[in-house]
């Protein structure tokens, strides 16, 4: 696809069996460039423009890290523009507009406003329950049954799912349940720093587990932790797609040691020269608690999720849930089950994936020459580049209205190499993508 391929990427990185709620495991050049790929890309795109888990303190600062926001979308602009939060007159965009290429956020031009407004108008005329169910919504709950079957190859039946307000907080809801303080848990790295946050939150011990260019080093797990956390469809943020024989491999080591697998399905729906590899749930649903949200489908305001696990945990987290009334807003489950209900969420995901699709190629062309990884999958790529090259490029590309994010900040440790987390969906349109990766490119030619 016009950019260089990245081989090779250096691995990085560094027990009971009952968890807090008696929960048994199973088994043992300038900016010229840019401005141009504005004035003369195609506008194809441009109309949709537009013990500490249950302490009080512990379960209040774990609520509010759960709230499933995009999770690198946190930065304060003002970091990156001149005097008084406005970006120089040189940004590429004028009118101190921004063109933004962080990753985490869904791009919802495809949206069928009609049908989603006429799903949440309905929604709103439901009575909300006085004593509403932990597990959700159950017509929402069969619905998500049938969607996990037919786009990810997980077998389950409503008993199973429990349906959350995103992925990170059906982590938060699965570590109140299972983990004991001093746990330890397995976290990639790098990785995903909301779940790390969630789950220090809840007093476990963190394990930096080492990732490469094909996703977590299962040979190099200890064999004491309690939970290991994954995103084998897209790991986040090097973009690998974890092999086959890993996911064997990690599923033996889950059954020999006795932890558990949370699997943050990140992207999964997103894949774009061959078809998904199954979910590891749909490989041994006993040693896997399976994370699942719109949020990367849609948007994190509407604040639905699902997990999924064997039927004895999903009634431990609710069980669980329901002591400190964690609940999912009730409007936002029918408005979501409407949307499933009449097919309107599976039209606009292949939509979505066409669109995505399109914005991928022309990253992949506007990168030309620099070294990527994650290409094949997500709605991210990370360009890899010398050290202490990654904040340079990033503080330039600022100046000239460009936001990005850099590969450094996702470790736990010291970094053990540099580059860009370019996220496509947050892009208007194609025109300001090219142009903010043409940018890209020109800052960081050799």
């Amino acid at each position: 696809m016009g950019a260089t391929a990245a081989r090779g990427v250096g691995s990085v990185g560094g027990a009971g069996t009952t968890g807090a709620t008696g929960v048994t495991s199973p088994g043992g050049a300038d900016a010229g460039g840019a401005a141009e790929a504005v004035a003369g890309a195609t506008a194809a795109s441009d109309a949709a423009a537009g013990g500490a888990g249950i302490r009080a303190a512990g379960v209040a600062a774990a609520a509010a890290l759960a709230a499933d926001e995009p999770g690198q979308r946190g930065d304060d602009l003002e970091q990156w523009s001149g005097a008084g939060g406005a970006f120089p007159a040189g940004s590429l965009l004028g009118d101190g507009k921004v063109i933004d290429l962080r990753p985490g956020a869904a791009w919802l031009g495809e949206l069928d406003t009609a049908a989603w407004r006429r799903a949440w108008r309905l929604a709103a005329t439901v009575t909300p329950a006085a004593r509403p169910d932990p597990h959700g919504l159950p017509g929402l709950r069969a619905l998500l049954a049938d969607y996990a079957r037919r786009s990810r190859g997980v077998a389950c039946t409503p008993e199973r799912l429990l349906v959350t307000r995103g992925s990170t907080n059906g982590l938060d809801l699965l570590a109140s349940t299972v983990l004991r303080p001093g746990d330890r848990v397995g976290v990639e790295d790098p990785g995903y720093g909301k779940a790390r946050s969630v789950l220090a939150a809840r007093g476990a011990e963190l394990v930096p587990c080492p990732v490469d260019e094909h996703g977590l080093i299962v040979e190099d797990l200890p064999d004491d932790l309690r939970l290991v956390c994954t995103t084998p469809s897209h790991q986040y943020p090097l973009g690998g797609v974890l092999p086959v024989p890993r996911r064997q491999a990690l599923l033996a080591w889950a059954r020999r040691t006795g932890a558990l697998i949370a699997e943050d399905d990140y992207d999964g729906e997103f894949r774009y020269d061959v078809a998904p590899l199954p979910a590891l749930y749909g490989l041994d649903p006993e040693v896997v608690v399976y994370l699942g949200t719109t949020a990367k489908i849609l948007t994190s305001d509407v604040g639905v999720g699902w997990l999924i696990a064997r039927p004895d945990l999903v009634e431990a987290i609710a069980r669980r849930r329901a002591e400190f009334n964690d609940r999912t807003a009730v409007v936002p489950q029918e408005a979501i089950r409407l949307l499933l209900e009449r097919g309107d969420l599976a039209r606009y995901i292949r939509r979505m994936r066409a669109e995505y699709a399109r914005r991928r190629a022309v990253v992949a062309e506007a990168l030309d020459g620099l070294t990527l990884l994650g290409d094949t999958a997500g709605l991210h790529v990370v360009v890899l580049l010398p050290q202490d090259e990654s904040e340079r490029v990033t503080k330039e590309a600022a100046q000239r209205g460009v936001l990005l994010d850099t590969l450094e900040r996702h470790f736990m440790g010291p970094p053990r190499f540099a580059g860009l987390v370019i996220g496509y969906g947050s892009a208007a349109t194609t025109r300001e993508l090219r142009a903010g990766c043409t940018l890209v490119r020109e800052l960081a030619a050799p």
